[in-house]
């Protein structure tokens, strides 16, 4: 295993971590000839692999990297959840349900696996992704260039383990909350085969945020299951095709605000109180992907084809006890599935020493269905109950969408040290709106002097909102009901069109072993798209605000020498909308008067967010390969409603309160005569124990309040086989 020190970067990608790790297989074999033939895999392999990595590079764009040793030297290492290794990035703030947003947008998030799109899922709380498949994970933001659309806020690209290396890992990890989770990887070669495997499952009594900050929340167990495979085959030294496949499966319990009884005065079949202790809702998420793909480096040029699927459903189930109609007005069975199939074809051509063309063709389709069953009490036209027997509302319904994109952009060499890449994107939607736009993209990169890159970019965007949560329930349905909504317009959210303005630069000192980032951007938005929990289901529904604007600046900061990485990131930044223009159903009257005049906050703004962390490994003496570091988050807070004298309130005019948690992790790493490699480690979450709510319950489209979690100790063993 060879190590790198130093800023990964493209064009003038800001990096966040100086440490990276480029893998080549090390195979004890008996013959020279044997010894040569894998050699030659190895090398075809890393080969094509840089070709597929030359048909999308981020010109122009901030991208961050983390390579797998980076998520080892976290606390909790690849045990952790893919959420948690993001939110050390520049510019990603926490959010309750395990949601995370880049550059305050509420989503707008890409997955990629190895390049390929991955549609987005149903899930709310689970993580279909485990860190443990990971080999590097790019965040890719800014102004993009024109190969990334639809979703923009941050193209998060992971790139898999390969099994280059024969041999698996096998590890137990556990601690507080009840936490327990065991893991199997295993990957290998055969001829000119290469794969790749992993499994994991993952239980724990706190599977979603505690509601009253308690470490030990009533009723939140969840389990959550995940498996990985990967495949690839080289065919000469010029093709190769490869499968991915992966699956989830997670359960989890909506944890319970103990002491509390019904406050709505509501009567269901002569009962009125139930204690909240008893409520017993739950929710299932299920996802799984498969994506076929070709790619042929023809020296020159390289295409990759490929054919990507995903499967996900989400089935909330309430108490069947009906306390959640005697708390909320209805009680709701809700059912969603979503299945999406697709064609990516990407290419890059180097036409001449100064110009390299790349183009692209994707096409997407999806159906979403939804099916409801609601039980809810009769009222009359002021809103008072008539009868204390429930009535059935079933509510069911499914849409067909389909998106088409095209993309071409030149990466045209002016000078020696400046480079402009410019394109144009088109995209189609036909779904519950036919709209499409045309998006130029433009970077320019300039390094005016050695360790020094500066950039600036200008994108035009299109991201249609969530097709597989739009679909909203019949309004008309629910009147004369105690779940009737008092607004009952409901326009079809839009697509959001934004212009997007970047500008940054970078700086090594100290012989490349301290690098200094800044990056700064603008974004003005029409029918700018955010989302909301607004019924009992923990389902996120989209809507739009007519307008905007959102902007911030990134500062980062890495230390790479020998031994010890450190480094630091702060971001400042803004987001506001004005007047909501779509799923009004969801607002009060008085909400949607006061956001029609004024700009608002959107609830996941946070001023301001801060990451930082380090390690240090210990290479010789009695402790030579323990490893010792830290990470820690700052956040000022995301909004909360803010409370006027007169009785009235603001949304989202004012935020809950800062926090800093840090958390530390220590490892050794043993070759043991008889047992081979063994490795155990010992981490610390949030050290001081800090109680901070990540929600208080108030804002628009908030649910309930959360607390982040408390303090937990956790410890693991792993042994290589």
């Amino acid at each position: 295993m060879t190590l790198k020190t130093g800023l990964l970067a493209t064009g003038s990608a800001l990096v966040l971590f100086g440490l990276a790790v480029s893998a080549q297989a090390q195979t004890q074999t008996p013959t020279a000839d044997s010894h040569d033939a894998v050699s030659e895999v190895v090398v075809t392999a890393q080969r094509l692999n840089e070709a597929r990595q030359s048909i999308e590079p981020s010109l122009g764009a901030s991208t961050y990297t983390v390579t797998n040793a980076m998520i080892q030297a976290q606390p909790g290492g690849d045990n952790q959840q893919l959420n948690q290794v993001v939110l050390q990035l520049p510019g990603v703030v926490q959010d309750s349900f395990g949601q995370i947003h880049v550059r305050d947008d509420h989503n707008g998030i890409q997955y990629r696996i190895n390049g390929v799109i991955l549609p987005e899922g149903i899930s709310v709380f689970g993580q279909t992704l485990s860190p443990r498949l990971v080999d590097r994970l790019d965040l890719i933001t800014g102004a993009l260039p024109a190969q990334y659309g639809l979703q923009t806020a941050g193209i998060i690209d992971v790139t898999t383990k390969s099994g280059l290396e024969n041999g698996g890992v096998a590890s137990i990890y556990g601690g507080s909350h009840g936490t327990y989770e065991p893991s199997i990887e295993y990957g290998g070669h055969s001829g000119n085969t290469n794969f790749y495997v992993s499994g994991e499952f993952r239980r724990t009594q706190l599977g979603i945020e505690s509601p009253d900050g308690s470490n030990t929340p009533a009723h939140d167990r969840a389990d959550e299951g995940n498996l990985f495979v990967y495949i690839d085959h080289t065919i000469g030294a010029s093709d190769r095709i490869s499968f991915i496949g992966g699956y989830s499966n997670d359960r989890f319990q909506i944890p319970n605000t103990p002491g509390l009884q019904p406050s709505l005065g509501l009567n269901v079949n002569g009962i009125t109180n139930s204690p909240s202790d008893l409520l017993n809702e739950t929710q299932r998420e299920i996802t799984g992907y498969a994506i076929g793909s070709w790619l042929h480096d023809g020296g020159n040029y390289t295409v990759q084809t490929s054919l990507f699927s995903r499967y996900s459903t989400l089935d909330f189930r309430p108490s069947a006890d009906l306390g959640d109609l005697l708390y909320t007005g209805i009680s709701q069975n809700a059912l969603k599935r979503d299945t999406a199939f697709g064609l990516q074809t990407e290419g890059v051509y180097k036409l001449t020493p100064d110009h390299t063309l790349r183009g692209g063709i994707i096409i997407q389709g999806e159906r979403a269905t939804s099916d409801t069953a609601s039980q809810v009490l009769p009222t009359d036209d002021t809103g008072a109950q008539t009868s204390n027997v429930p009535e059935t509302i079933l509510d069911n319904g499914g849409k067909t969408q389909f998106t088409y994109s095209v993309y071409l952009q030149d990466e045209w060499k002016l000078l020696s040290n400046l480079t402009l890449n410019y394109g144009l994107r088109g995209d189609v939607l036909n779904s519950y709106r036919n709209e499409s736009q045309l998006s130029p993209r433009a970077n320019l990169v300039w390094i005016p002097l050695p360790g020094a890159t500066i950039h600036a970019g200008y994108a035009r965007y299109f991201n249609p909102p969530p097709f597989e949560l739009v679909a909203s329930p019949t309004v008309a349905k629910f009147q004369n009901t105690t779940a009737a909504s008092e607004v009952t317009a409901d326009t079809v959210p839009k697509a959001e069109r934004q212009n997007y303005y970047d500008i940054g630069g970078e700086q090594k000192l100290l012989h490349g072993r301290l690098t200094l980032g800044v990056d700064v951007w603008y974004r003005k938005s029409q029918n700018l798209i955010d989302e909301g929990q607004f019924g009992a289901p923990i389902i996120l529904t989209p809507f739009n605000y007519e307008k905007g604007l959102i902007f911030g600046q990134e500062f980062t900061a890495n230390y790479s020498e020998g031994p010890l990485t450190l480094y630091a990131n702060f971001t400042h930044e803004r987001a506001q909308g004005k007047d909501i223009d779509s799923s009004q159903f969801n607002f009060s009257a008085a909400d949607l008067a006061y956001i029609s005049r004024n700009y608002i906050y959107l609830d996941h703004d946070q001023t301001y967010t801060g990451s930082a962390g380090g390690s240090y490994l210990i290479r010789d003496g009695a402790i030579g390969g323990t490893r010792v570091g830290f990470d820690m988050l700052y956040g000022s807070g995301l909004r909360r409603d803010q409370d006027l004298p007169d009785g009235s309130s603001v949304p989202n005019g004012a935020h809950v309160a800062s926090y800093v948690t840090v958390n530390l992790t220590a490892s050794h790493h043993f070759d043991l005569p008889y047992a081979g490699h063994v490795d155990v480690r010992f981490d610390v979450v949030n050290v001081a124990n800090k109680i901070y709510e990540i929600r208080d319950g108030t804002g628009v489209g908030v649910g309930a309040p959360q607390f982040g979690a408390g303090r937990g100790f956790f410890g693991g063993i792993s042994k290589t086989f």
